[in-house]
Order: structure tokens, then C-alpha cells, then sequence
């Protein structure tokens, strides 16, 4: 009952256990060369976008307001993605993996947008009607009746 049931710490192919089938390796570099001037030009970027957004927000493009938002979202999203996700660097399935997976909520985004396009009157038949104001002359509400003479 005293034995110890530890394990060899020379498991191939694991990083950190031991040096066997190690020693002639070399290891793939995931991420970027220089990791502060990357993520600080990303920020830049990403802030450069934010004041874009914004900007955009205030000018009416009428219908192209959402195609704008939506293509400056996309454009800041895809940034992430590749940089803070470390896409730029991986395997090239996890990026298909990804964009497979953006490329779906596009199409949910699209089948709302235009579901809300073809109606007619986007208020719900269920609220309840509020009631309208009597209509009354204000002249006529103003003036008191004169006696009338005969």
C-alpha cells in the first residue's frame, strides 16, 4: 500500500515533461514576432475604427447606416480574430473554422434584417390601443352661451 504510483515525467510529445523527443525538435513560433508593437498597432487600429463608427453614426446615409456599421464591425472583429484569436498564426482549419462560424451568424443576420425589411408596421397587434383625445372646438369651449332676447 506504501508504493508510490507516480509516473514517468518522459511522455513524448507533451511540452514540459521531460527532454526525450525534444531534442531535435524545433518548435513552431505561435504568435506574433513582436507581441507589444502587434497588439499596440491592433489597438491603434481598433480605436482608429471606434472614431470612424462613430463618425459614421452622425452622418445619415439613410439605409447604408446598418451596411456601414455592419462592414466596420466586421472589418474590427476580423482584427481580433486574427491577432488577440492568434488566427494569423494557427493552423489554417481553425481560421476556416472560424470563418464558417461567423459566416453562419452573417446569415442569421441577414434572415432577421430582412424578415424586419417586408413588414408593413413594426409595432406588435398585441399592445393595447391607446385612446384618442376628445376632439373638441376650442372656440366653442371658450365662449359662454348668451342669453338669448325675444
Amino acid at each position: 500500500m506504501s508504493e508510490s504510483t507516480s509516473h514517468a515525467h518522459s511522455l513524448p510529445g507533451i511540452e514540459g515533461h521531460g527532454t526525450e523527443g525534444h531534442a531535435g525538435e524545433a518548435h513552431a513560433h505561435h504568435g506574433p514576432k513582436n507581441p507589444a508593437r502587434t497588439f499596440l498597432i491592433t489597438l491603434l487600429c481598433l480605436l482608429a475604427l471606434t472614431f470612424v463608427t462613430v463618425g459614421a453614426a452622425r452622418i445619415n446615409f439613410g439605409a447604408g447606416n446598418t451596411v456601414i456599421a455592419l462592414g466596420i464591425a466586421t472589418l474590427k472583429a476580423t482584427l481580433v480574430a486574427l491577432i488577440f484569436m492568434h488566427l494569423r498564426w494557427d493552423k489554417p482549419v481553425n481560421g476556416i473554422l472560424a470563418m464558417v462560424g461567423f459566416l453562419f451568424l452573417g446569415i442569421m443576420l441577414l434572415f432577421c434584417l430582412l424578415d424586419f425589411d417586408t413588414r408593413r408596421d413594426p409595432e406588435p397587434a398585441n399592445l393595447p390601443v391607446k385612446a384618442a383625445a376628445p376632439a373638441t372646438a376650442p372656440a366653442a369651449a371658450a365662449a359662454p352661451a348668451a342669453p338669448e332676447h325675444h
